[in-house]
């Protein structure tokens, strides 16, 4: 039968293959002609190696095995313990240098082995000509003009490290061109971690970012230099999706901006670092048509900003709050009814109000009457009873996440059978009460089910039978 199937047609049946850890033993041990097949049918590969000099050597070779990548993710094991050498900056542009000559064809590269200069990226442009996304790590100052010469870069994510790695003819070449060249390049998404107020390189990238519509910052403490904010307001005007992480220090003025001339944007998330004044001024005073809100402030939000969101944001489909620790019943159950007509996902992931207020999911459950998905996931102490009764209300679910909730027993597995019969998708990782019996119960019942997310010792082979005939993908991470 091997000889009988050609290569082209063995290499079609592996990328149709699921991308588990255990499809690459089970397709490679039972040939050499069936290793070289899978290799070069691979499309995306990680790597993560030491950072040596054996990597350098070793690295060729492996590459030439895998001539279609188009995704490649490459992470020094240990870069952190030697984030501060400038060697390793050295090191890291070798090996970019290396991965150019042999992945011509990328369109997505994430490369966070450790900081390189920047300077590398300009010169390796035209070997890279066909990619659309770069993850990577950049050492200190920001020489950020060989972006330019990606014409066809879409997505743009950047690590700020505080490691120096430039020498003294590059900062010169720096300093004498970073505010020289105005292009409008055709950058879409740009994430930025890391950034200080001496960062002068990003006023020339938001001077030039006239077409973002997602916007991520991380442990940002400004946006640059003092004249970063000045442009920084031009180039939010047309977001549609921001994310700020521990940004504290600058999510004033950044929400201030957003809401004074971002009438697009549709979904914002902000976790972990807000006040509770600038966070309420955003949501009384934006004038954009908000559709998701992601909330991770568990002493940043109080029933104040629900109350704000019930009055202005009337329109938002997807609401998720995570760790928030000052919220009551009462204050999301005025949100409940303000937003029933739209709706359609909920999430309240660890949220302390989900085990002080017996009941209150109930009454949620009534006025969310449109609810698709639900994530109730790391709420250690709810119960089945508390459960059930929110869910007979909500007939219309298709996705549910239980993961991390211990306290539930098989009993919520039997309800949901019987209530939930859209159901396609359910998430009960680390739920300790309920048991193989109840899984197996809820596969042969549940008539929409395509997947569910649970230990694989909770899955009898009757129920991985019943899965496989009905297309039910069965995953355990």
């Amino acid at each position: 039968m091997d000889a009988m199937l050609c290569d082209e047609l063995v290499q079609e049946i592996f990328r149709k293959l699921p991308s588990t850890p255990s499809s690459f033993p089970s397709v490679c041990l039972v040939s050499k002609r069936w290793l070289s097949l899978y290799r070069s049918s691979k499309t995306s590969l990680s790597l993560r190696f030491p950072p040596h000099n054996s990597t350098l050597l070793s690295l060729p070779p492996l590459l030439s095995h895998y001539p279609r990548l188009s995704f490649l993710c490459i992470v020094l094991s240990d870069a952190t313990s030697s984030i501060n050498n400038s060697s390793t900056t050295a090191f890291s542009d070798h090996l970019l240098s290396i991965v150019s000559s042999y992945c011509s064809n990328l369109h997505h590269l994430k490369f966070l082995a450790s900081p390189i200069s920047g300077l590398p990226l300009s010169s390796l442009s035209k070997s890279f000509s066909k990619l659309t996304s770069i993850t990577v790590s950049l050492s200190r100052p920001l020489f950020l003009h060989w972006i330019v010469w990606f014409s066809c870069l879409k997505e743009l994510c950047l690590y700020v490290c505080s490691t120096d790695g430039v020498d003294d003819e590059g900062k010169r070449f720096w300093l004498s061109s970073n505010d020289e060249l105005d292009v409008k390049f055709g950058l879409e998404t740009l994430c930025l971690s890391g950034v200080r107020a001496d960062d002068k390189g990003v006023s020339w990238l938001w001077r030039n970012c006239r077409r973002l519509n997602k916007l991520q910052l991380k442990s940002c403490e400004s946006v640059g230099d003092g004249e970063s904010f000045s442009s920084f307001i031009r180039c939010v005007e047309g977001l549609e999706e921001v994310e700020l992480r521990k940004c504290r220090s600058i999510i004033d003025r950044v929400l201030l901006r957003l809401a004074e001339n971002c009438a697009s944007l549709n979904s914002l998330l902000i976790h972990d670092g807000c006040s509770r004044e600038g966070l309420l001024e955003f949501i009384t005073t934006c004038m954009c048509n908000l559709q998701k809100l992601d909330l991770r402030l568990p002493l940043d939000l109080d029933d104040d900003h629900l109350l704000a969101i019930a009055m202005n944001l009337g329109s938002l489909s997807t609401l998720k709050l995570q760790s928030c620790c000052l919220v009551t019943g009462e204050g999301l159950q005025i949100l409940g009814t303000a937003l029933n007509p739209t709706l359609e996902q909920l999430a309240f992931i660890n949220c302390d109000v989900v085990d002080r207020e017996v009941g209150f999911l109930a009454t949620l459950g009534q006025n969310l009457t449109m609810l698709r998905k639900l994530d109730l996931s790391y709420n250690e102490m709810l119960d089945d009873k508390e459960l059930v009764s929110m869910l007979v209300s909500c007939n219309n679910l298709v996705a549910l996440k239980l993961r991390g909730c211990r306290k539930l027993t098989s009993i919520t597995m039997a309800s949901i059978s019987k209530t939930c019969k859209s159901l396609q998708s359910v998430d009960i990782m680390s739920c300790a009460g309920i048991e193989a019996q109840a899984v197996e119960f809820f596969v042969l019942n549940c008539p929409q089910l395509r997947q569910i997310e649970v230990e694989e010792s909770k899955v009898s082979g009757i129920a991985r039978t019943r899965a496989c005939h009905k297309f039910i993908e069965v995953t355990s991470g």
